[in-house]
C-alpha cells in the first residue's frame, strides 16, 4: 500500500491525498446509514490525472490481487442508495471529482454546454441562464450535487415530464476506463448511429463500468414566461385526472407536476413552521404545477387560469392558488423540496424510490397503504413525488412516540419486501432515480430478470474484468 499511495501523492500532489484526520465528508452517505473506511480520498484536478490515479489502482490491483484496492468515485456524497462511499474494509480509494468543476465551453448555435464532472449542478444553471439559456435538470439538491454524480444515478428531479432525466440531457461523455484508458466522446452530435451507444452504457451505471469526467449537455432557450400553481385535490385518482387535463390545455408547456400527501405537508409545518403551506388542511393531496411558456406571461397566466376553471367544474381540483410573483413561485417549490428534510428532523424512515405506471399508481397507493397499515398499525406514510412521470418518494415513517431506529431494526425489511412485491405487481420499478448502490443491491436481483441481470454481469466483466470499479455497486459479478 505504501508504494501505492506515493504513486497517487505523485500524481495529484501530496495535498490532495488524504489517509488520516476526519474523513467523515467522504466516508459517510448522506443519510447517515453508513459509514465506510477509505484507504485513501484522492482529488484529481484534471482527466488526465484521474487516467494516471486508475492506471495506478489498476496496476498495483494485478500485482497484488489479495490487497482487494478498488476505486469508488464520488461527486457530491448526495447520494441516497450508499453507493458513493466506501465499504468499511479500509481497502477502498475514495476518488473525489470536486476540483474538477469547470465549464469547458458553450455553444450558443448548438445549444450545448460542456462541463467536467466536479460541477454543482446549481453553477451549471447560473452559466445557462446568464447566457439566455436553461439547463432544465432540477431538484432540491442541486447546490451541493454534481454533474458527474447525475449523470452517474441517471438522476430525474422536478422537470423530467418535459426533459427527461439526466440520459436524455446528455450528448456526449468522456469517461476514464477501468484500465486507465480515455474514452473522448464529449461529441455535440444529435443524430450519431455508428453503433453501440457508450453514453447511454456509462449513464446510471454509478460509477461500476469507469469515471465520468465530462460531459456535454443539452441547453433550451429561457422561456418567455414561467407560472406555478398549487392546487388541491379530493384523491391521488383526482391529481391524476389533473394531470391529463394539464397535457390537454398546456401540451409541452407543462414542465412540473408535483403531488404531495397531507402527512408529507403535516411535517413541513411542523418541522418548518416559518413556511406557509396552502390549502394542505382540507385537503389529502395537494398538486404543484408548472407552466412554461414561450410566448408571454399574459398567453401563459390565460392557459393557466382556463385550465384550473376546467378542473374546478369538473371537480378534480376543489381550490387552487397561482403564484403571483417569482418570489411567490420559489416559496411554494419550497415546500416541496422542504418534505425529504421534515422527513429527517422526524427521524429515520424507510425510503422507497419507486416507479409505477401513472394510470396504476392511485391503484397501487391505496392497495399498498392498506397493507401497511394492517401489518404495522398506526405506521404513517410519507407520499410525495413526480406524479407527472410516475415517480414516488413513498417513505414509511415509525408510529407516533416508537423509537425510529428500533422501528427500522424491527420493521425494515418486512416493510421493503411488502413494497417491492406490490411494485412488482403493479408493473413498476423498485428504483425511478436515485440509483441501486449498495442498499438494493440483493433487491434488484430478486426483482430484476435472470437475463437482465447477466446481461448486466457480462458488460461489468467485459469493461472491468479486475471489479476495480465500485465494486459491490448496482450488481455482483
Amino acid at each position: 500500500m505504501h508504494t501505492l499511495m506515493e504513486d497517487l501523492r505523485h500524481i495529484v500532489g501530496g495535498a490532495h491525498v488524504y489517509t488520516d484526520g476526519d474523513l467523515t465528508a467522504w466516508e459517510q452517505d448522506w443519510r447517515k446509514r453508513s459509514h465506510g473506511k477509505a484507504l485513501a480520498v484522492v482529488r484529481p484536478a484534471s482527466t488526465d490525472e484521474v487516467a494516471l490515479v486508475v492506471k495506478a489502482c489498476a496496476l498495483f490491483r494485478k500485482v497484488n490481487p489479495a490487497s482487494g484496492v478498488s476505486i469508488v468515485p464520488q461527486g457530491g456524497n448526495t447520494g441516497l442508495v450508499v453507493g458513493a462511499t466506501p465499504d468499511e474494509s479500509g481497502c477502498q480509494i475514495v476518488l473525489s471529482l470536486q476540483r474538477m468543476k469547470n465549464v469547458r465551453s458553450l455553444d450558443a448555435d448548438n445549444l450545448t454546454l460542456t462541463a467536467e464532472a466536479g460541477c454543482i449542478l446549481q453553477s451549471l444553471q447560473d452559466c445557462a441562464e446568464e447566457a439566455d439559456f436553461l439547463f432544465p435538470l432540477s431538484m432540491a439538491s442541486e447546490g451541493s450535487c454534481t454533474i458527474g454524480g447525475n449523470l452517474g444515478s441517471n438522476a430525474g428531479g422536478t422537470q423530467v415530464l418535459r426533459y427527461g432525466n439526466t440520459r436524455e440531457l446528455c450528448l456526449g461523455l468522456e469517461v476514464v476506463s477501468a484500465q486507465g484508458e480515455v474514452w473522448h466522446g464529449l461529441t455535440g452530435l444529435r443524430k450519431d448511429n455508428t453503433g453501440y451507444d457508450l453514453r447511454d452504457l456509462f449513464i446510471g451505471s454509478e460509477g461500476t463500468l469507469g469515471i465520468i469526467t465530462a460531459a456535454t449537455l443539452k441547453l433550451y432557450p429561457l422561456p418567455a414566461a414561467q407560472l406555478t400553481a398549487w392546487a388541491a385535490v379530493p384523491s391521488l385518482g383526482q391529481a391524476i385526472d389533473l394531470l391529463g387535463l394539464a397535457h390537454r390545455h398546456l401540451g409541452a408547456g407543462l414542465t412540473g407536476f408535483e403531488a404531495m400527501g397531507q402527512f408529507a405537508l403535516s411535517l413541513v409545518t411542523k418541522h418548518f413552521p416559518h413556511l406557509h403551506v396552502p390549502l394542505r388542511l382540507n385537503s389529502p393531496y395537494c398538486v404543484l404545477l408548472e407552466n412554461s411558456d414561450h410566448e408571454s406571461e399574459t398567453h401563459a397566466r390565460t392557459r393557466f387560469e382556463h385550465l384550473l376553471e376546467t378542473a374546478l367544474d369538473q371537480g378534480c381540483v376543489t381550490d387552487a392558488v397561482v403564484a403571483g410573483s417569482l418570489s411567490q413561485a420559489r416559496q411554494l417549490w419550497h415546500i416541496r423540496e422542504s418534505i425529504p428534510l421534515a422527513q429527517v428532523e422526524e427521524g429515520l424512515n424507510i425510503k422507497h424510490d419507486i416507479s409505477i405506471p401513472v394510470s396504476h399508481l392511485s391503484d397501487f397507493v391505496q392497495a399498498t397503504d392498506s397493507l401497511l397499515q394492517e401489518s404495522i398499525p398506526g405506521v404513517r406514510l410519507v407520499n410525495f413525488g413526480h406524479l407527472g412521470d410516475g415517480n414516488l418518494h413513498y417513505n414509511v415513517q415509525a408510529p407516533e412516540g416508537m423509537n425510529a431506529a428500533e422501528f427500522l431494526r424491527k420493521h425494515e425489511e418486512n416493510v421493503n419486501s411488502l413494497v417491492f412485491d406490490s411494485v412488482a405487481k403493479f408493473k413498476g420499478s423498485i428504483s425511478a432515480e436515485h440509483g441501486v448502490g449498495s442498499l438494493k443491491v440483493n433487491t434488484l436481483e430478486k426483482y430484476k430478470s435472470p437475463v437482465a441481470l447477466e446481461m448486466m454481469r457480462a458488460i461489468k466483466r467485459a469493461l472491468d474484468p479486475q471489479n476495480l470499479m465500485n465494486p459491490g455497486r448496482v450488481i455482483r459479478v
